[in-house]
């Protein structure tokens, strides 16, 4: 989405204010219960609309929780990022769960067990 340098600068910026809200500023228990972090922030380059990425650490319910927790808190997340970034229109923000690091682990673990089976099987031929 971020296509200018402007765009990329205010995705940063939306980014780090998220994170912080993550910390101090969101109250809602269902954020809370899992560790929650901004992974990346998508800023479409009219800066109208702003995708953000999260990472959730948890049981598939506690990020469900946490994904339902940030929905409902969009409001007052675009009303924080009014006041905390100088912005002519603050950006529509979506949350999206980020699950790349999930994927990248689950891959790490298949790699390591080919290998792990490759070794075996070589044994057998010994």
């Amino acid at each position: 989405m971020a296509t200018s340098r402007r765009a990329e600068r205010v995705a940063e910026l939306i980014k780090r204010e998220i994170g912080q809200l993550l910390l101090s500023g969101i109250k809602d228990d269902r954020v809370g219960q899992g560790l929650v972090s901004v992974t990346e922030v998508e800023v479409s380059g009219d800066l109208q609309h702003a995708q953000v990425y999260v990472s959730i650490f948890g049981s598939p319910e506690v990020r469900a929780q946490a994904m339902a927790g940030l929905q409902s808190a969009t409001g007052y997340v675009r009303s924080m990022l009014g006041q905390r970034v100088r912005l002519r229109r603050t950006p529509e923000v979506v949350f999206r769960e980020d699950t790349s690091l999930e994927r990248g682990s689950r891959v790490i673990a298949l790699l390591n067990q080919i290998r792990k089976n490759q070794g075996s099987a070589e044994d057998e031929w010994d």
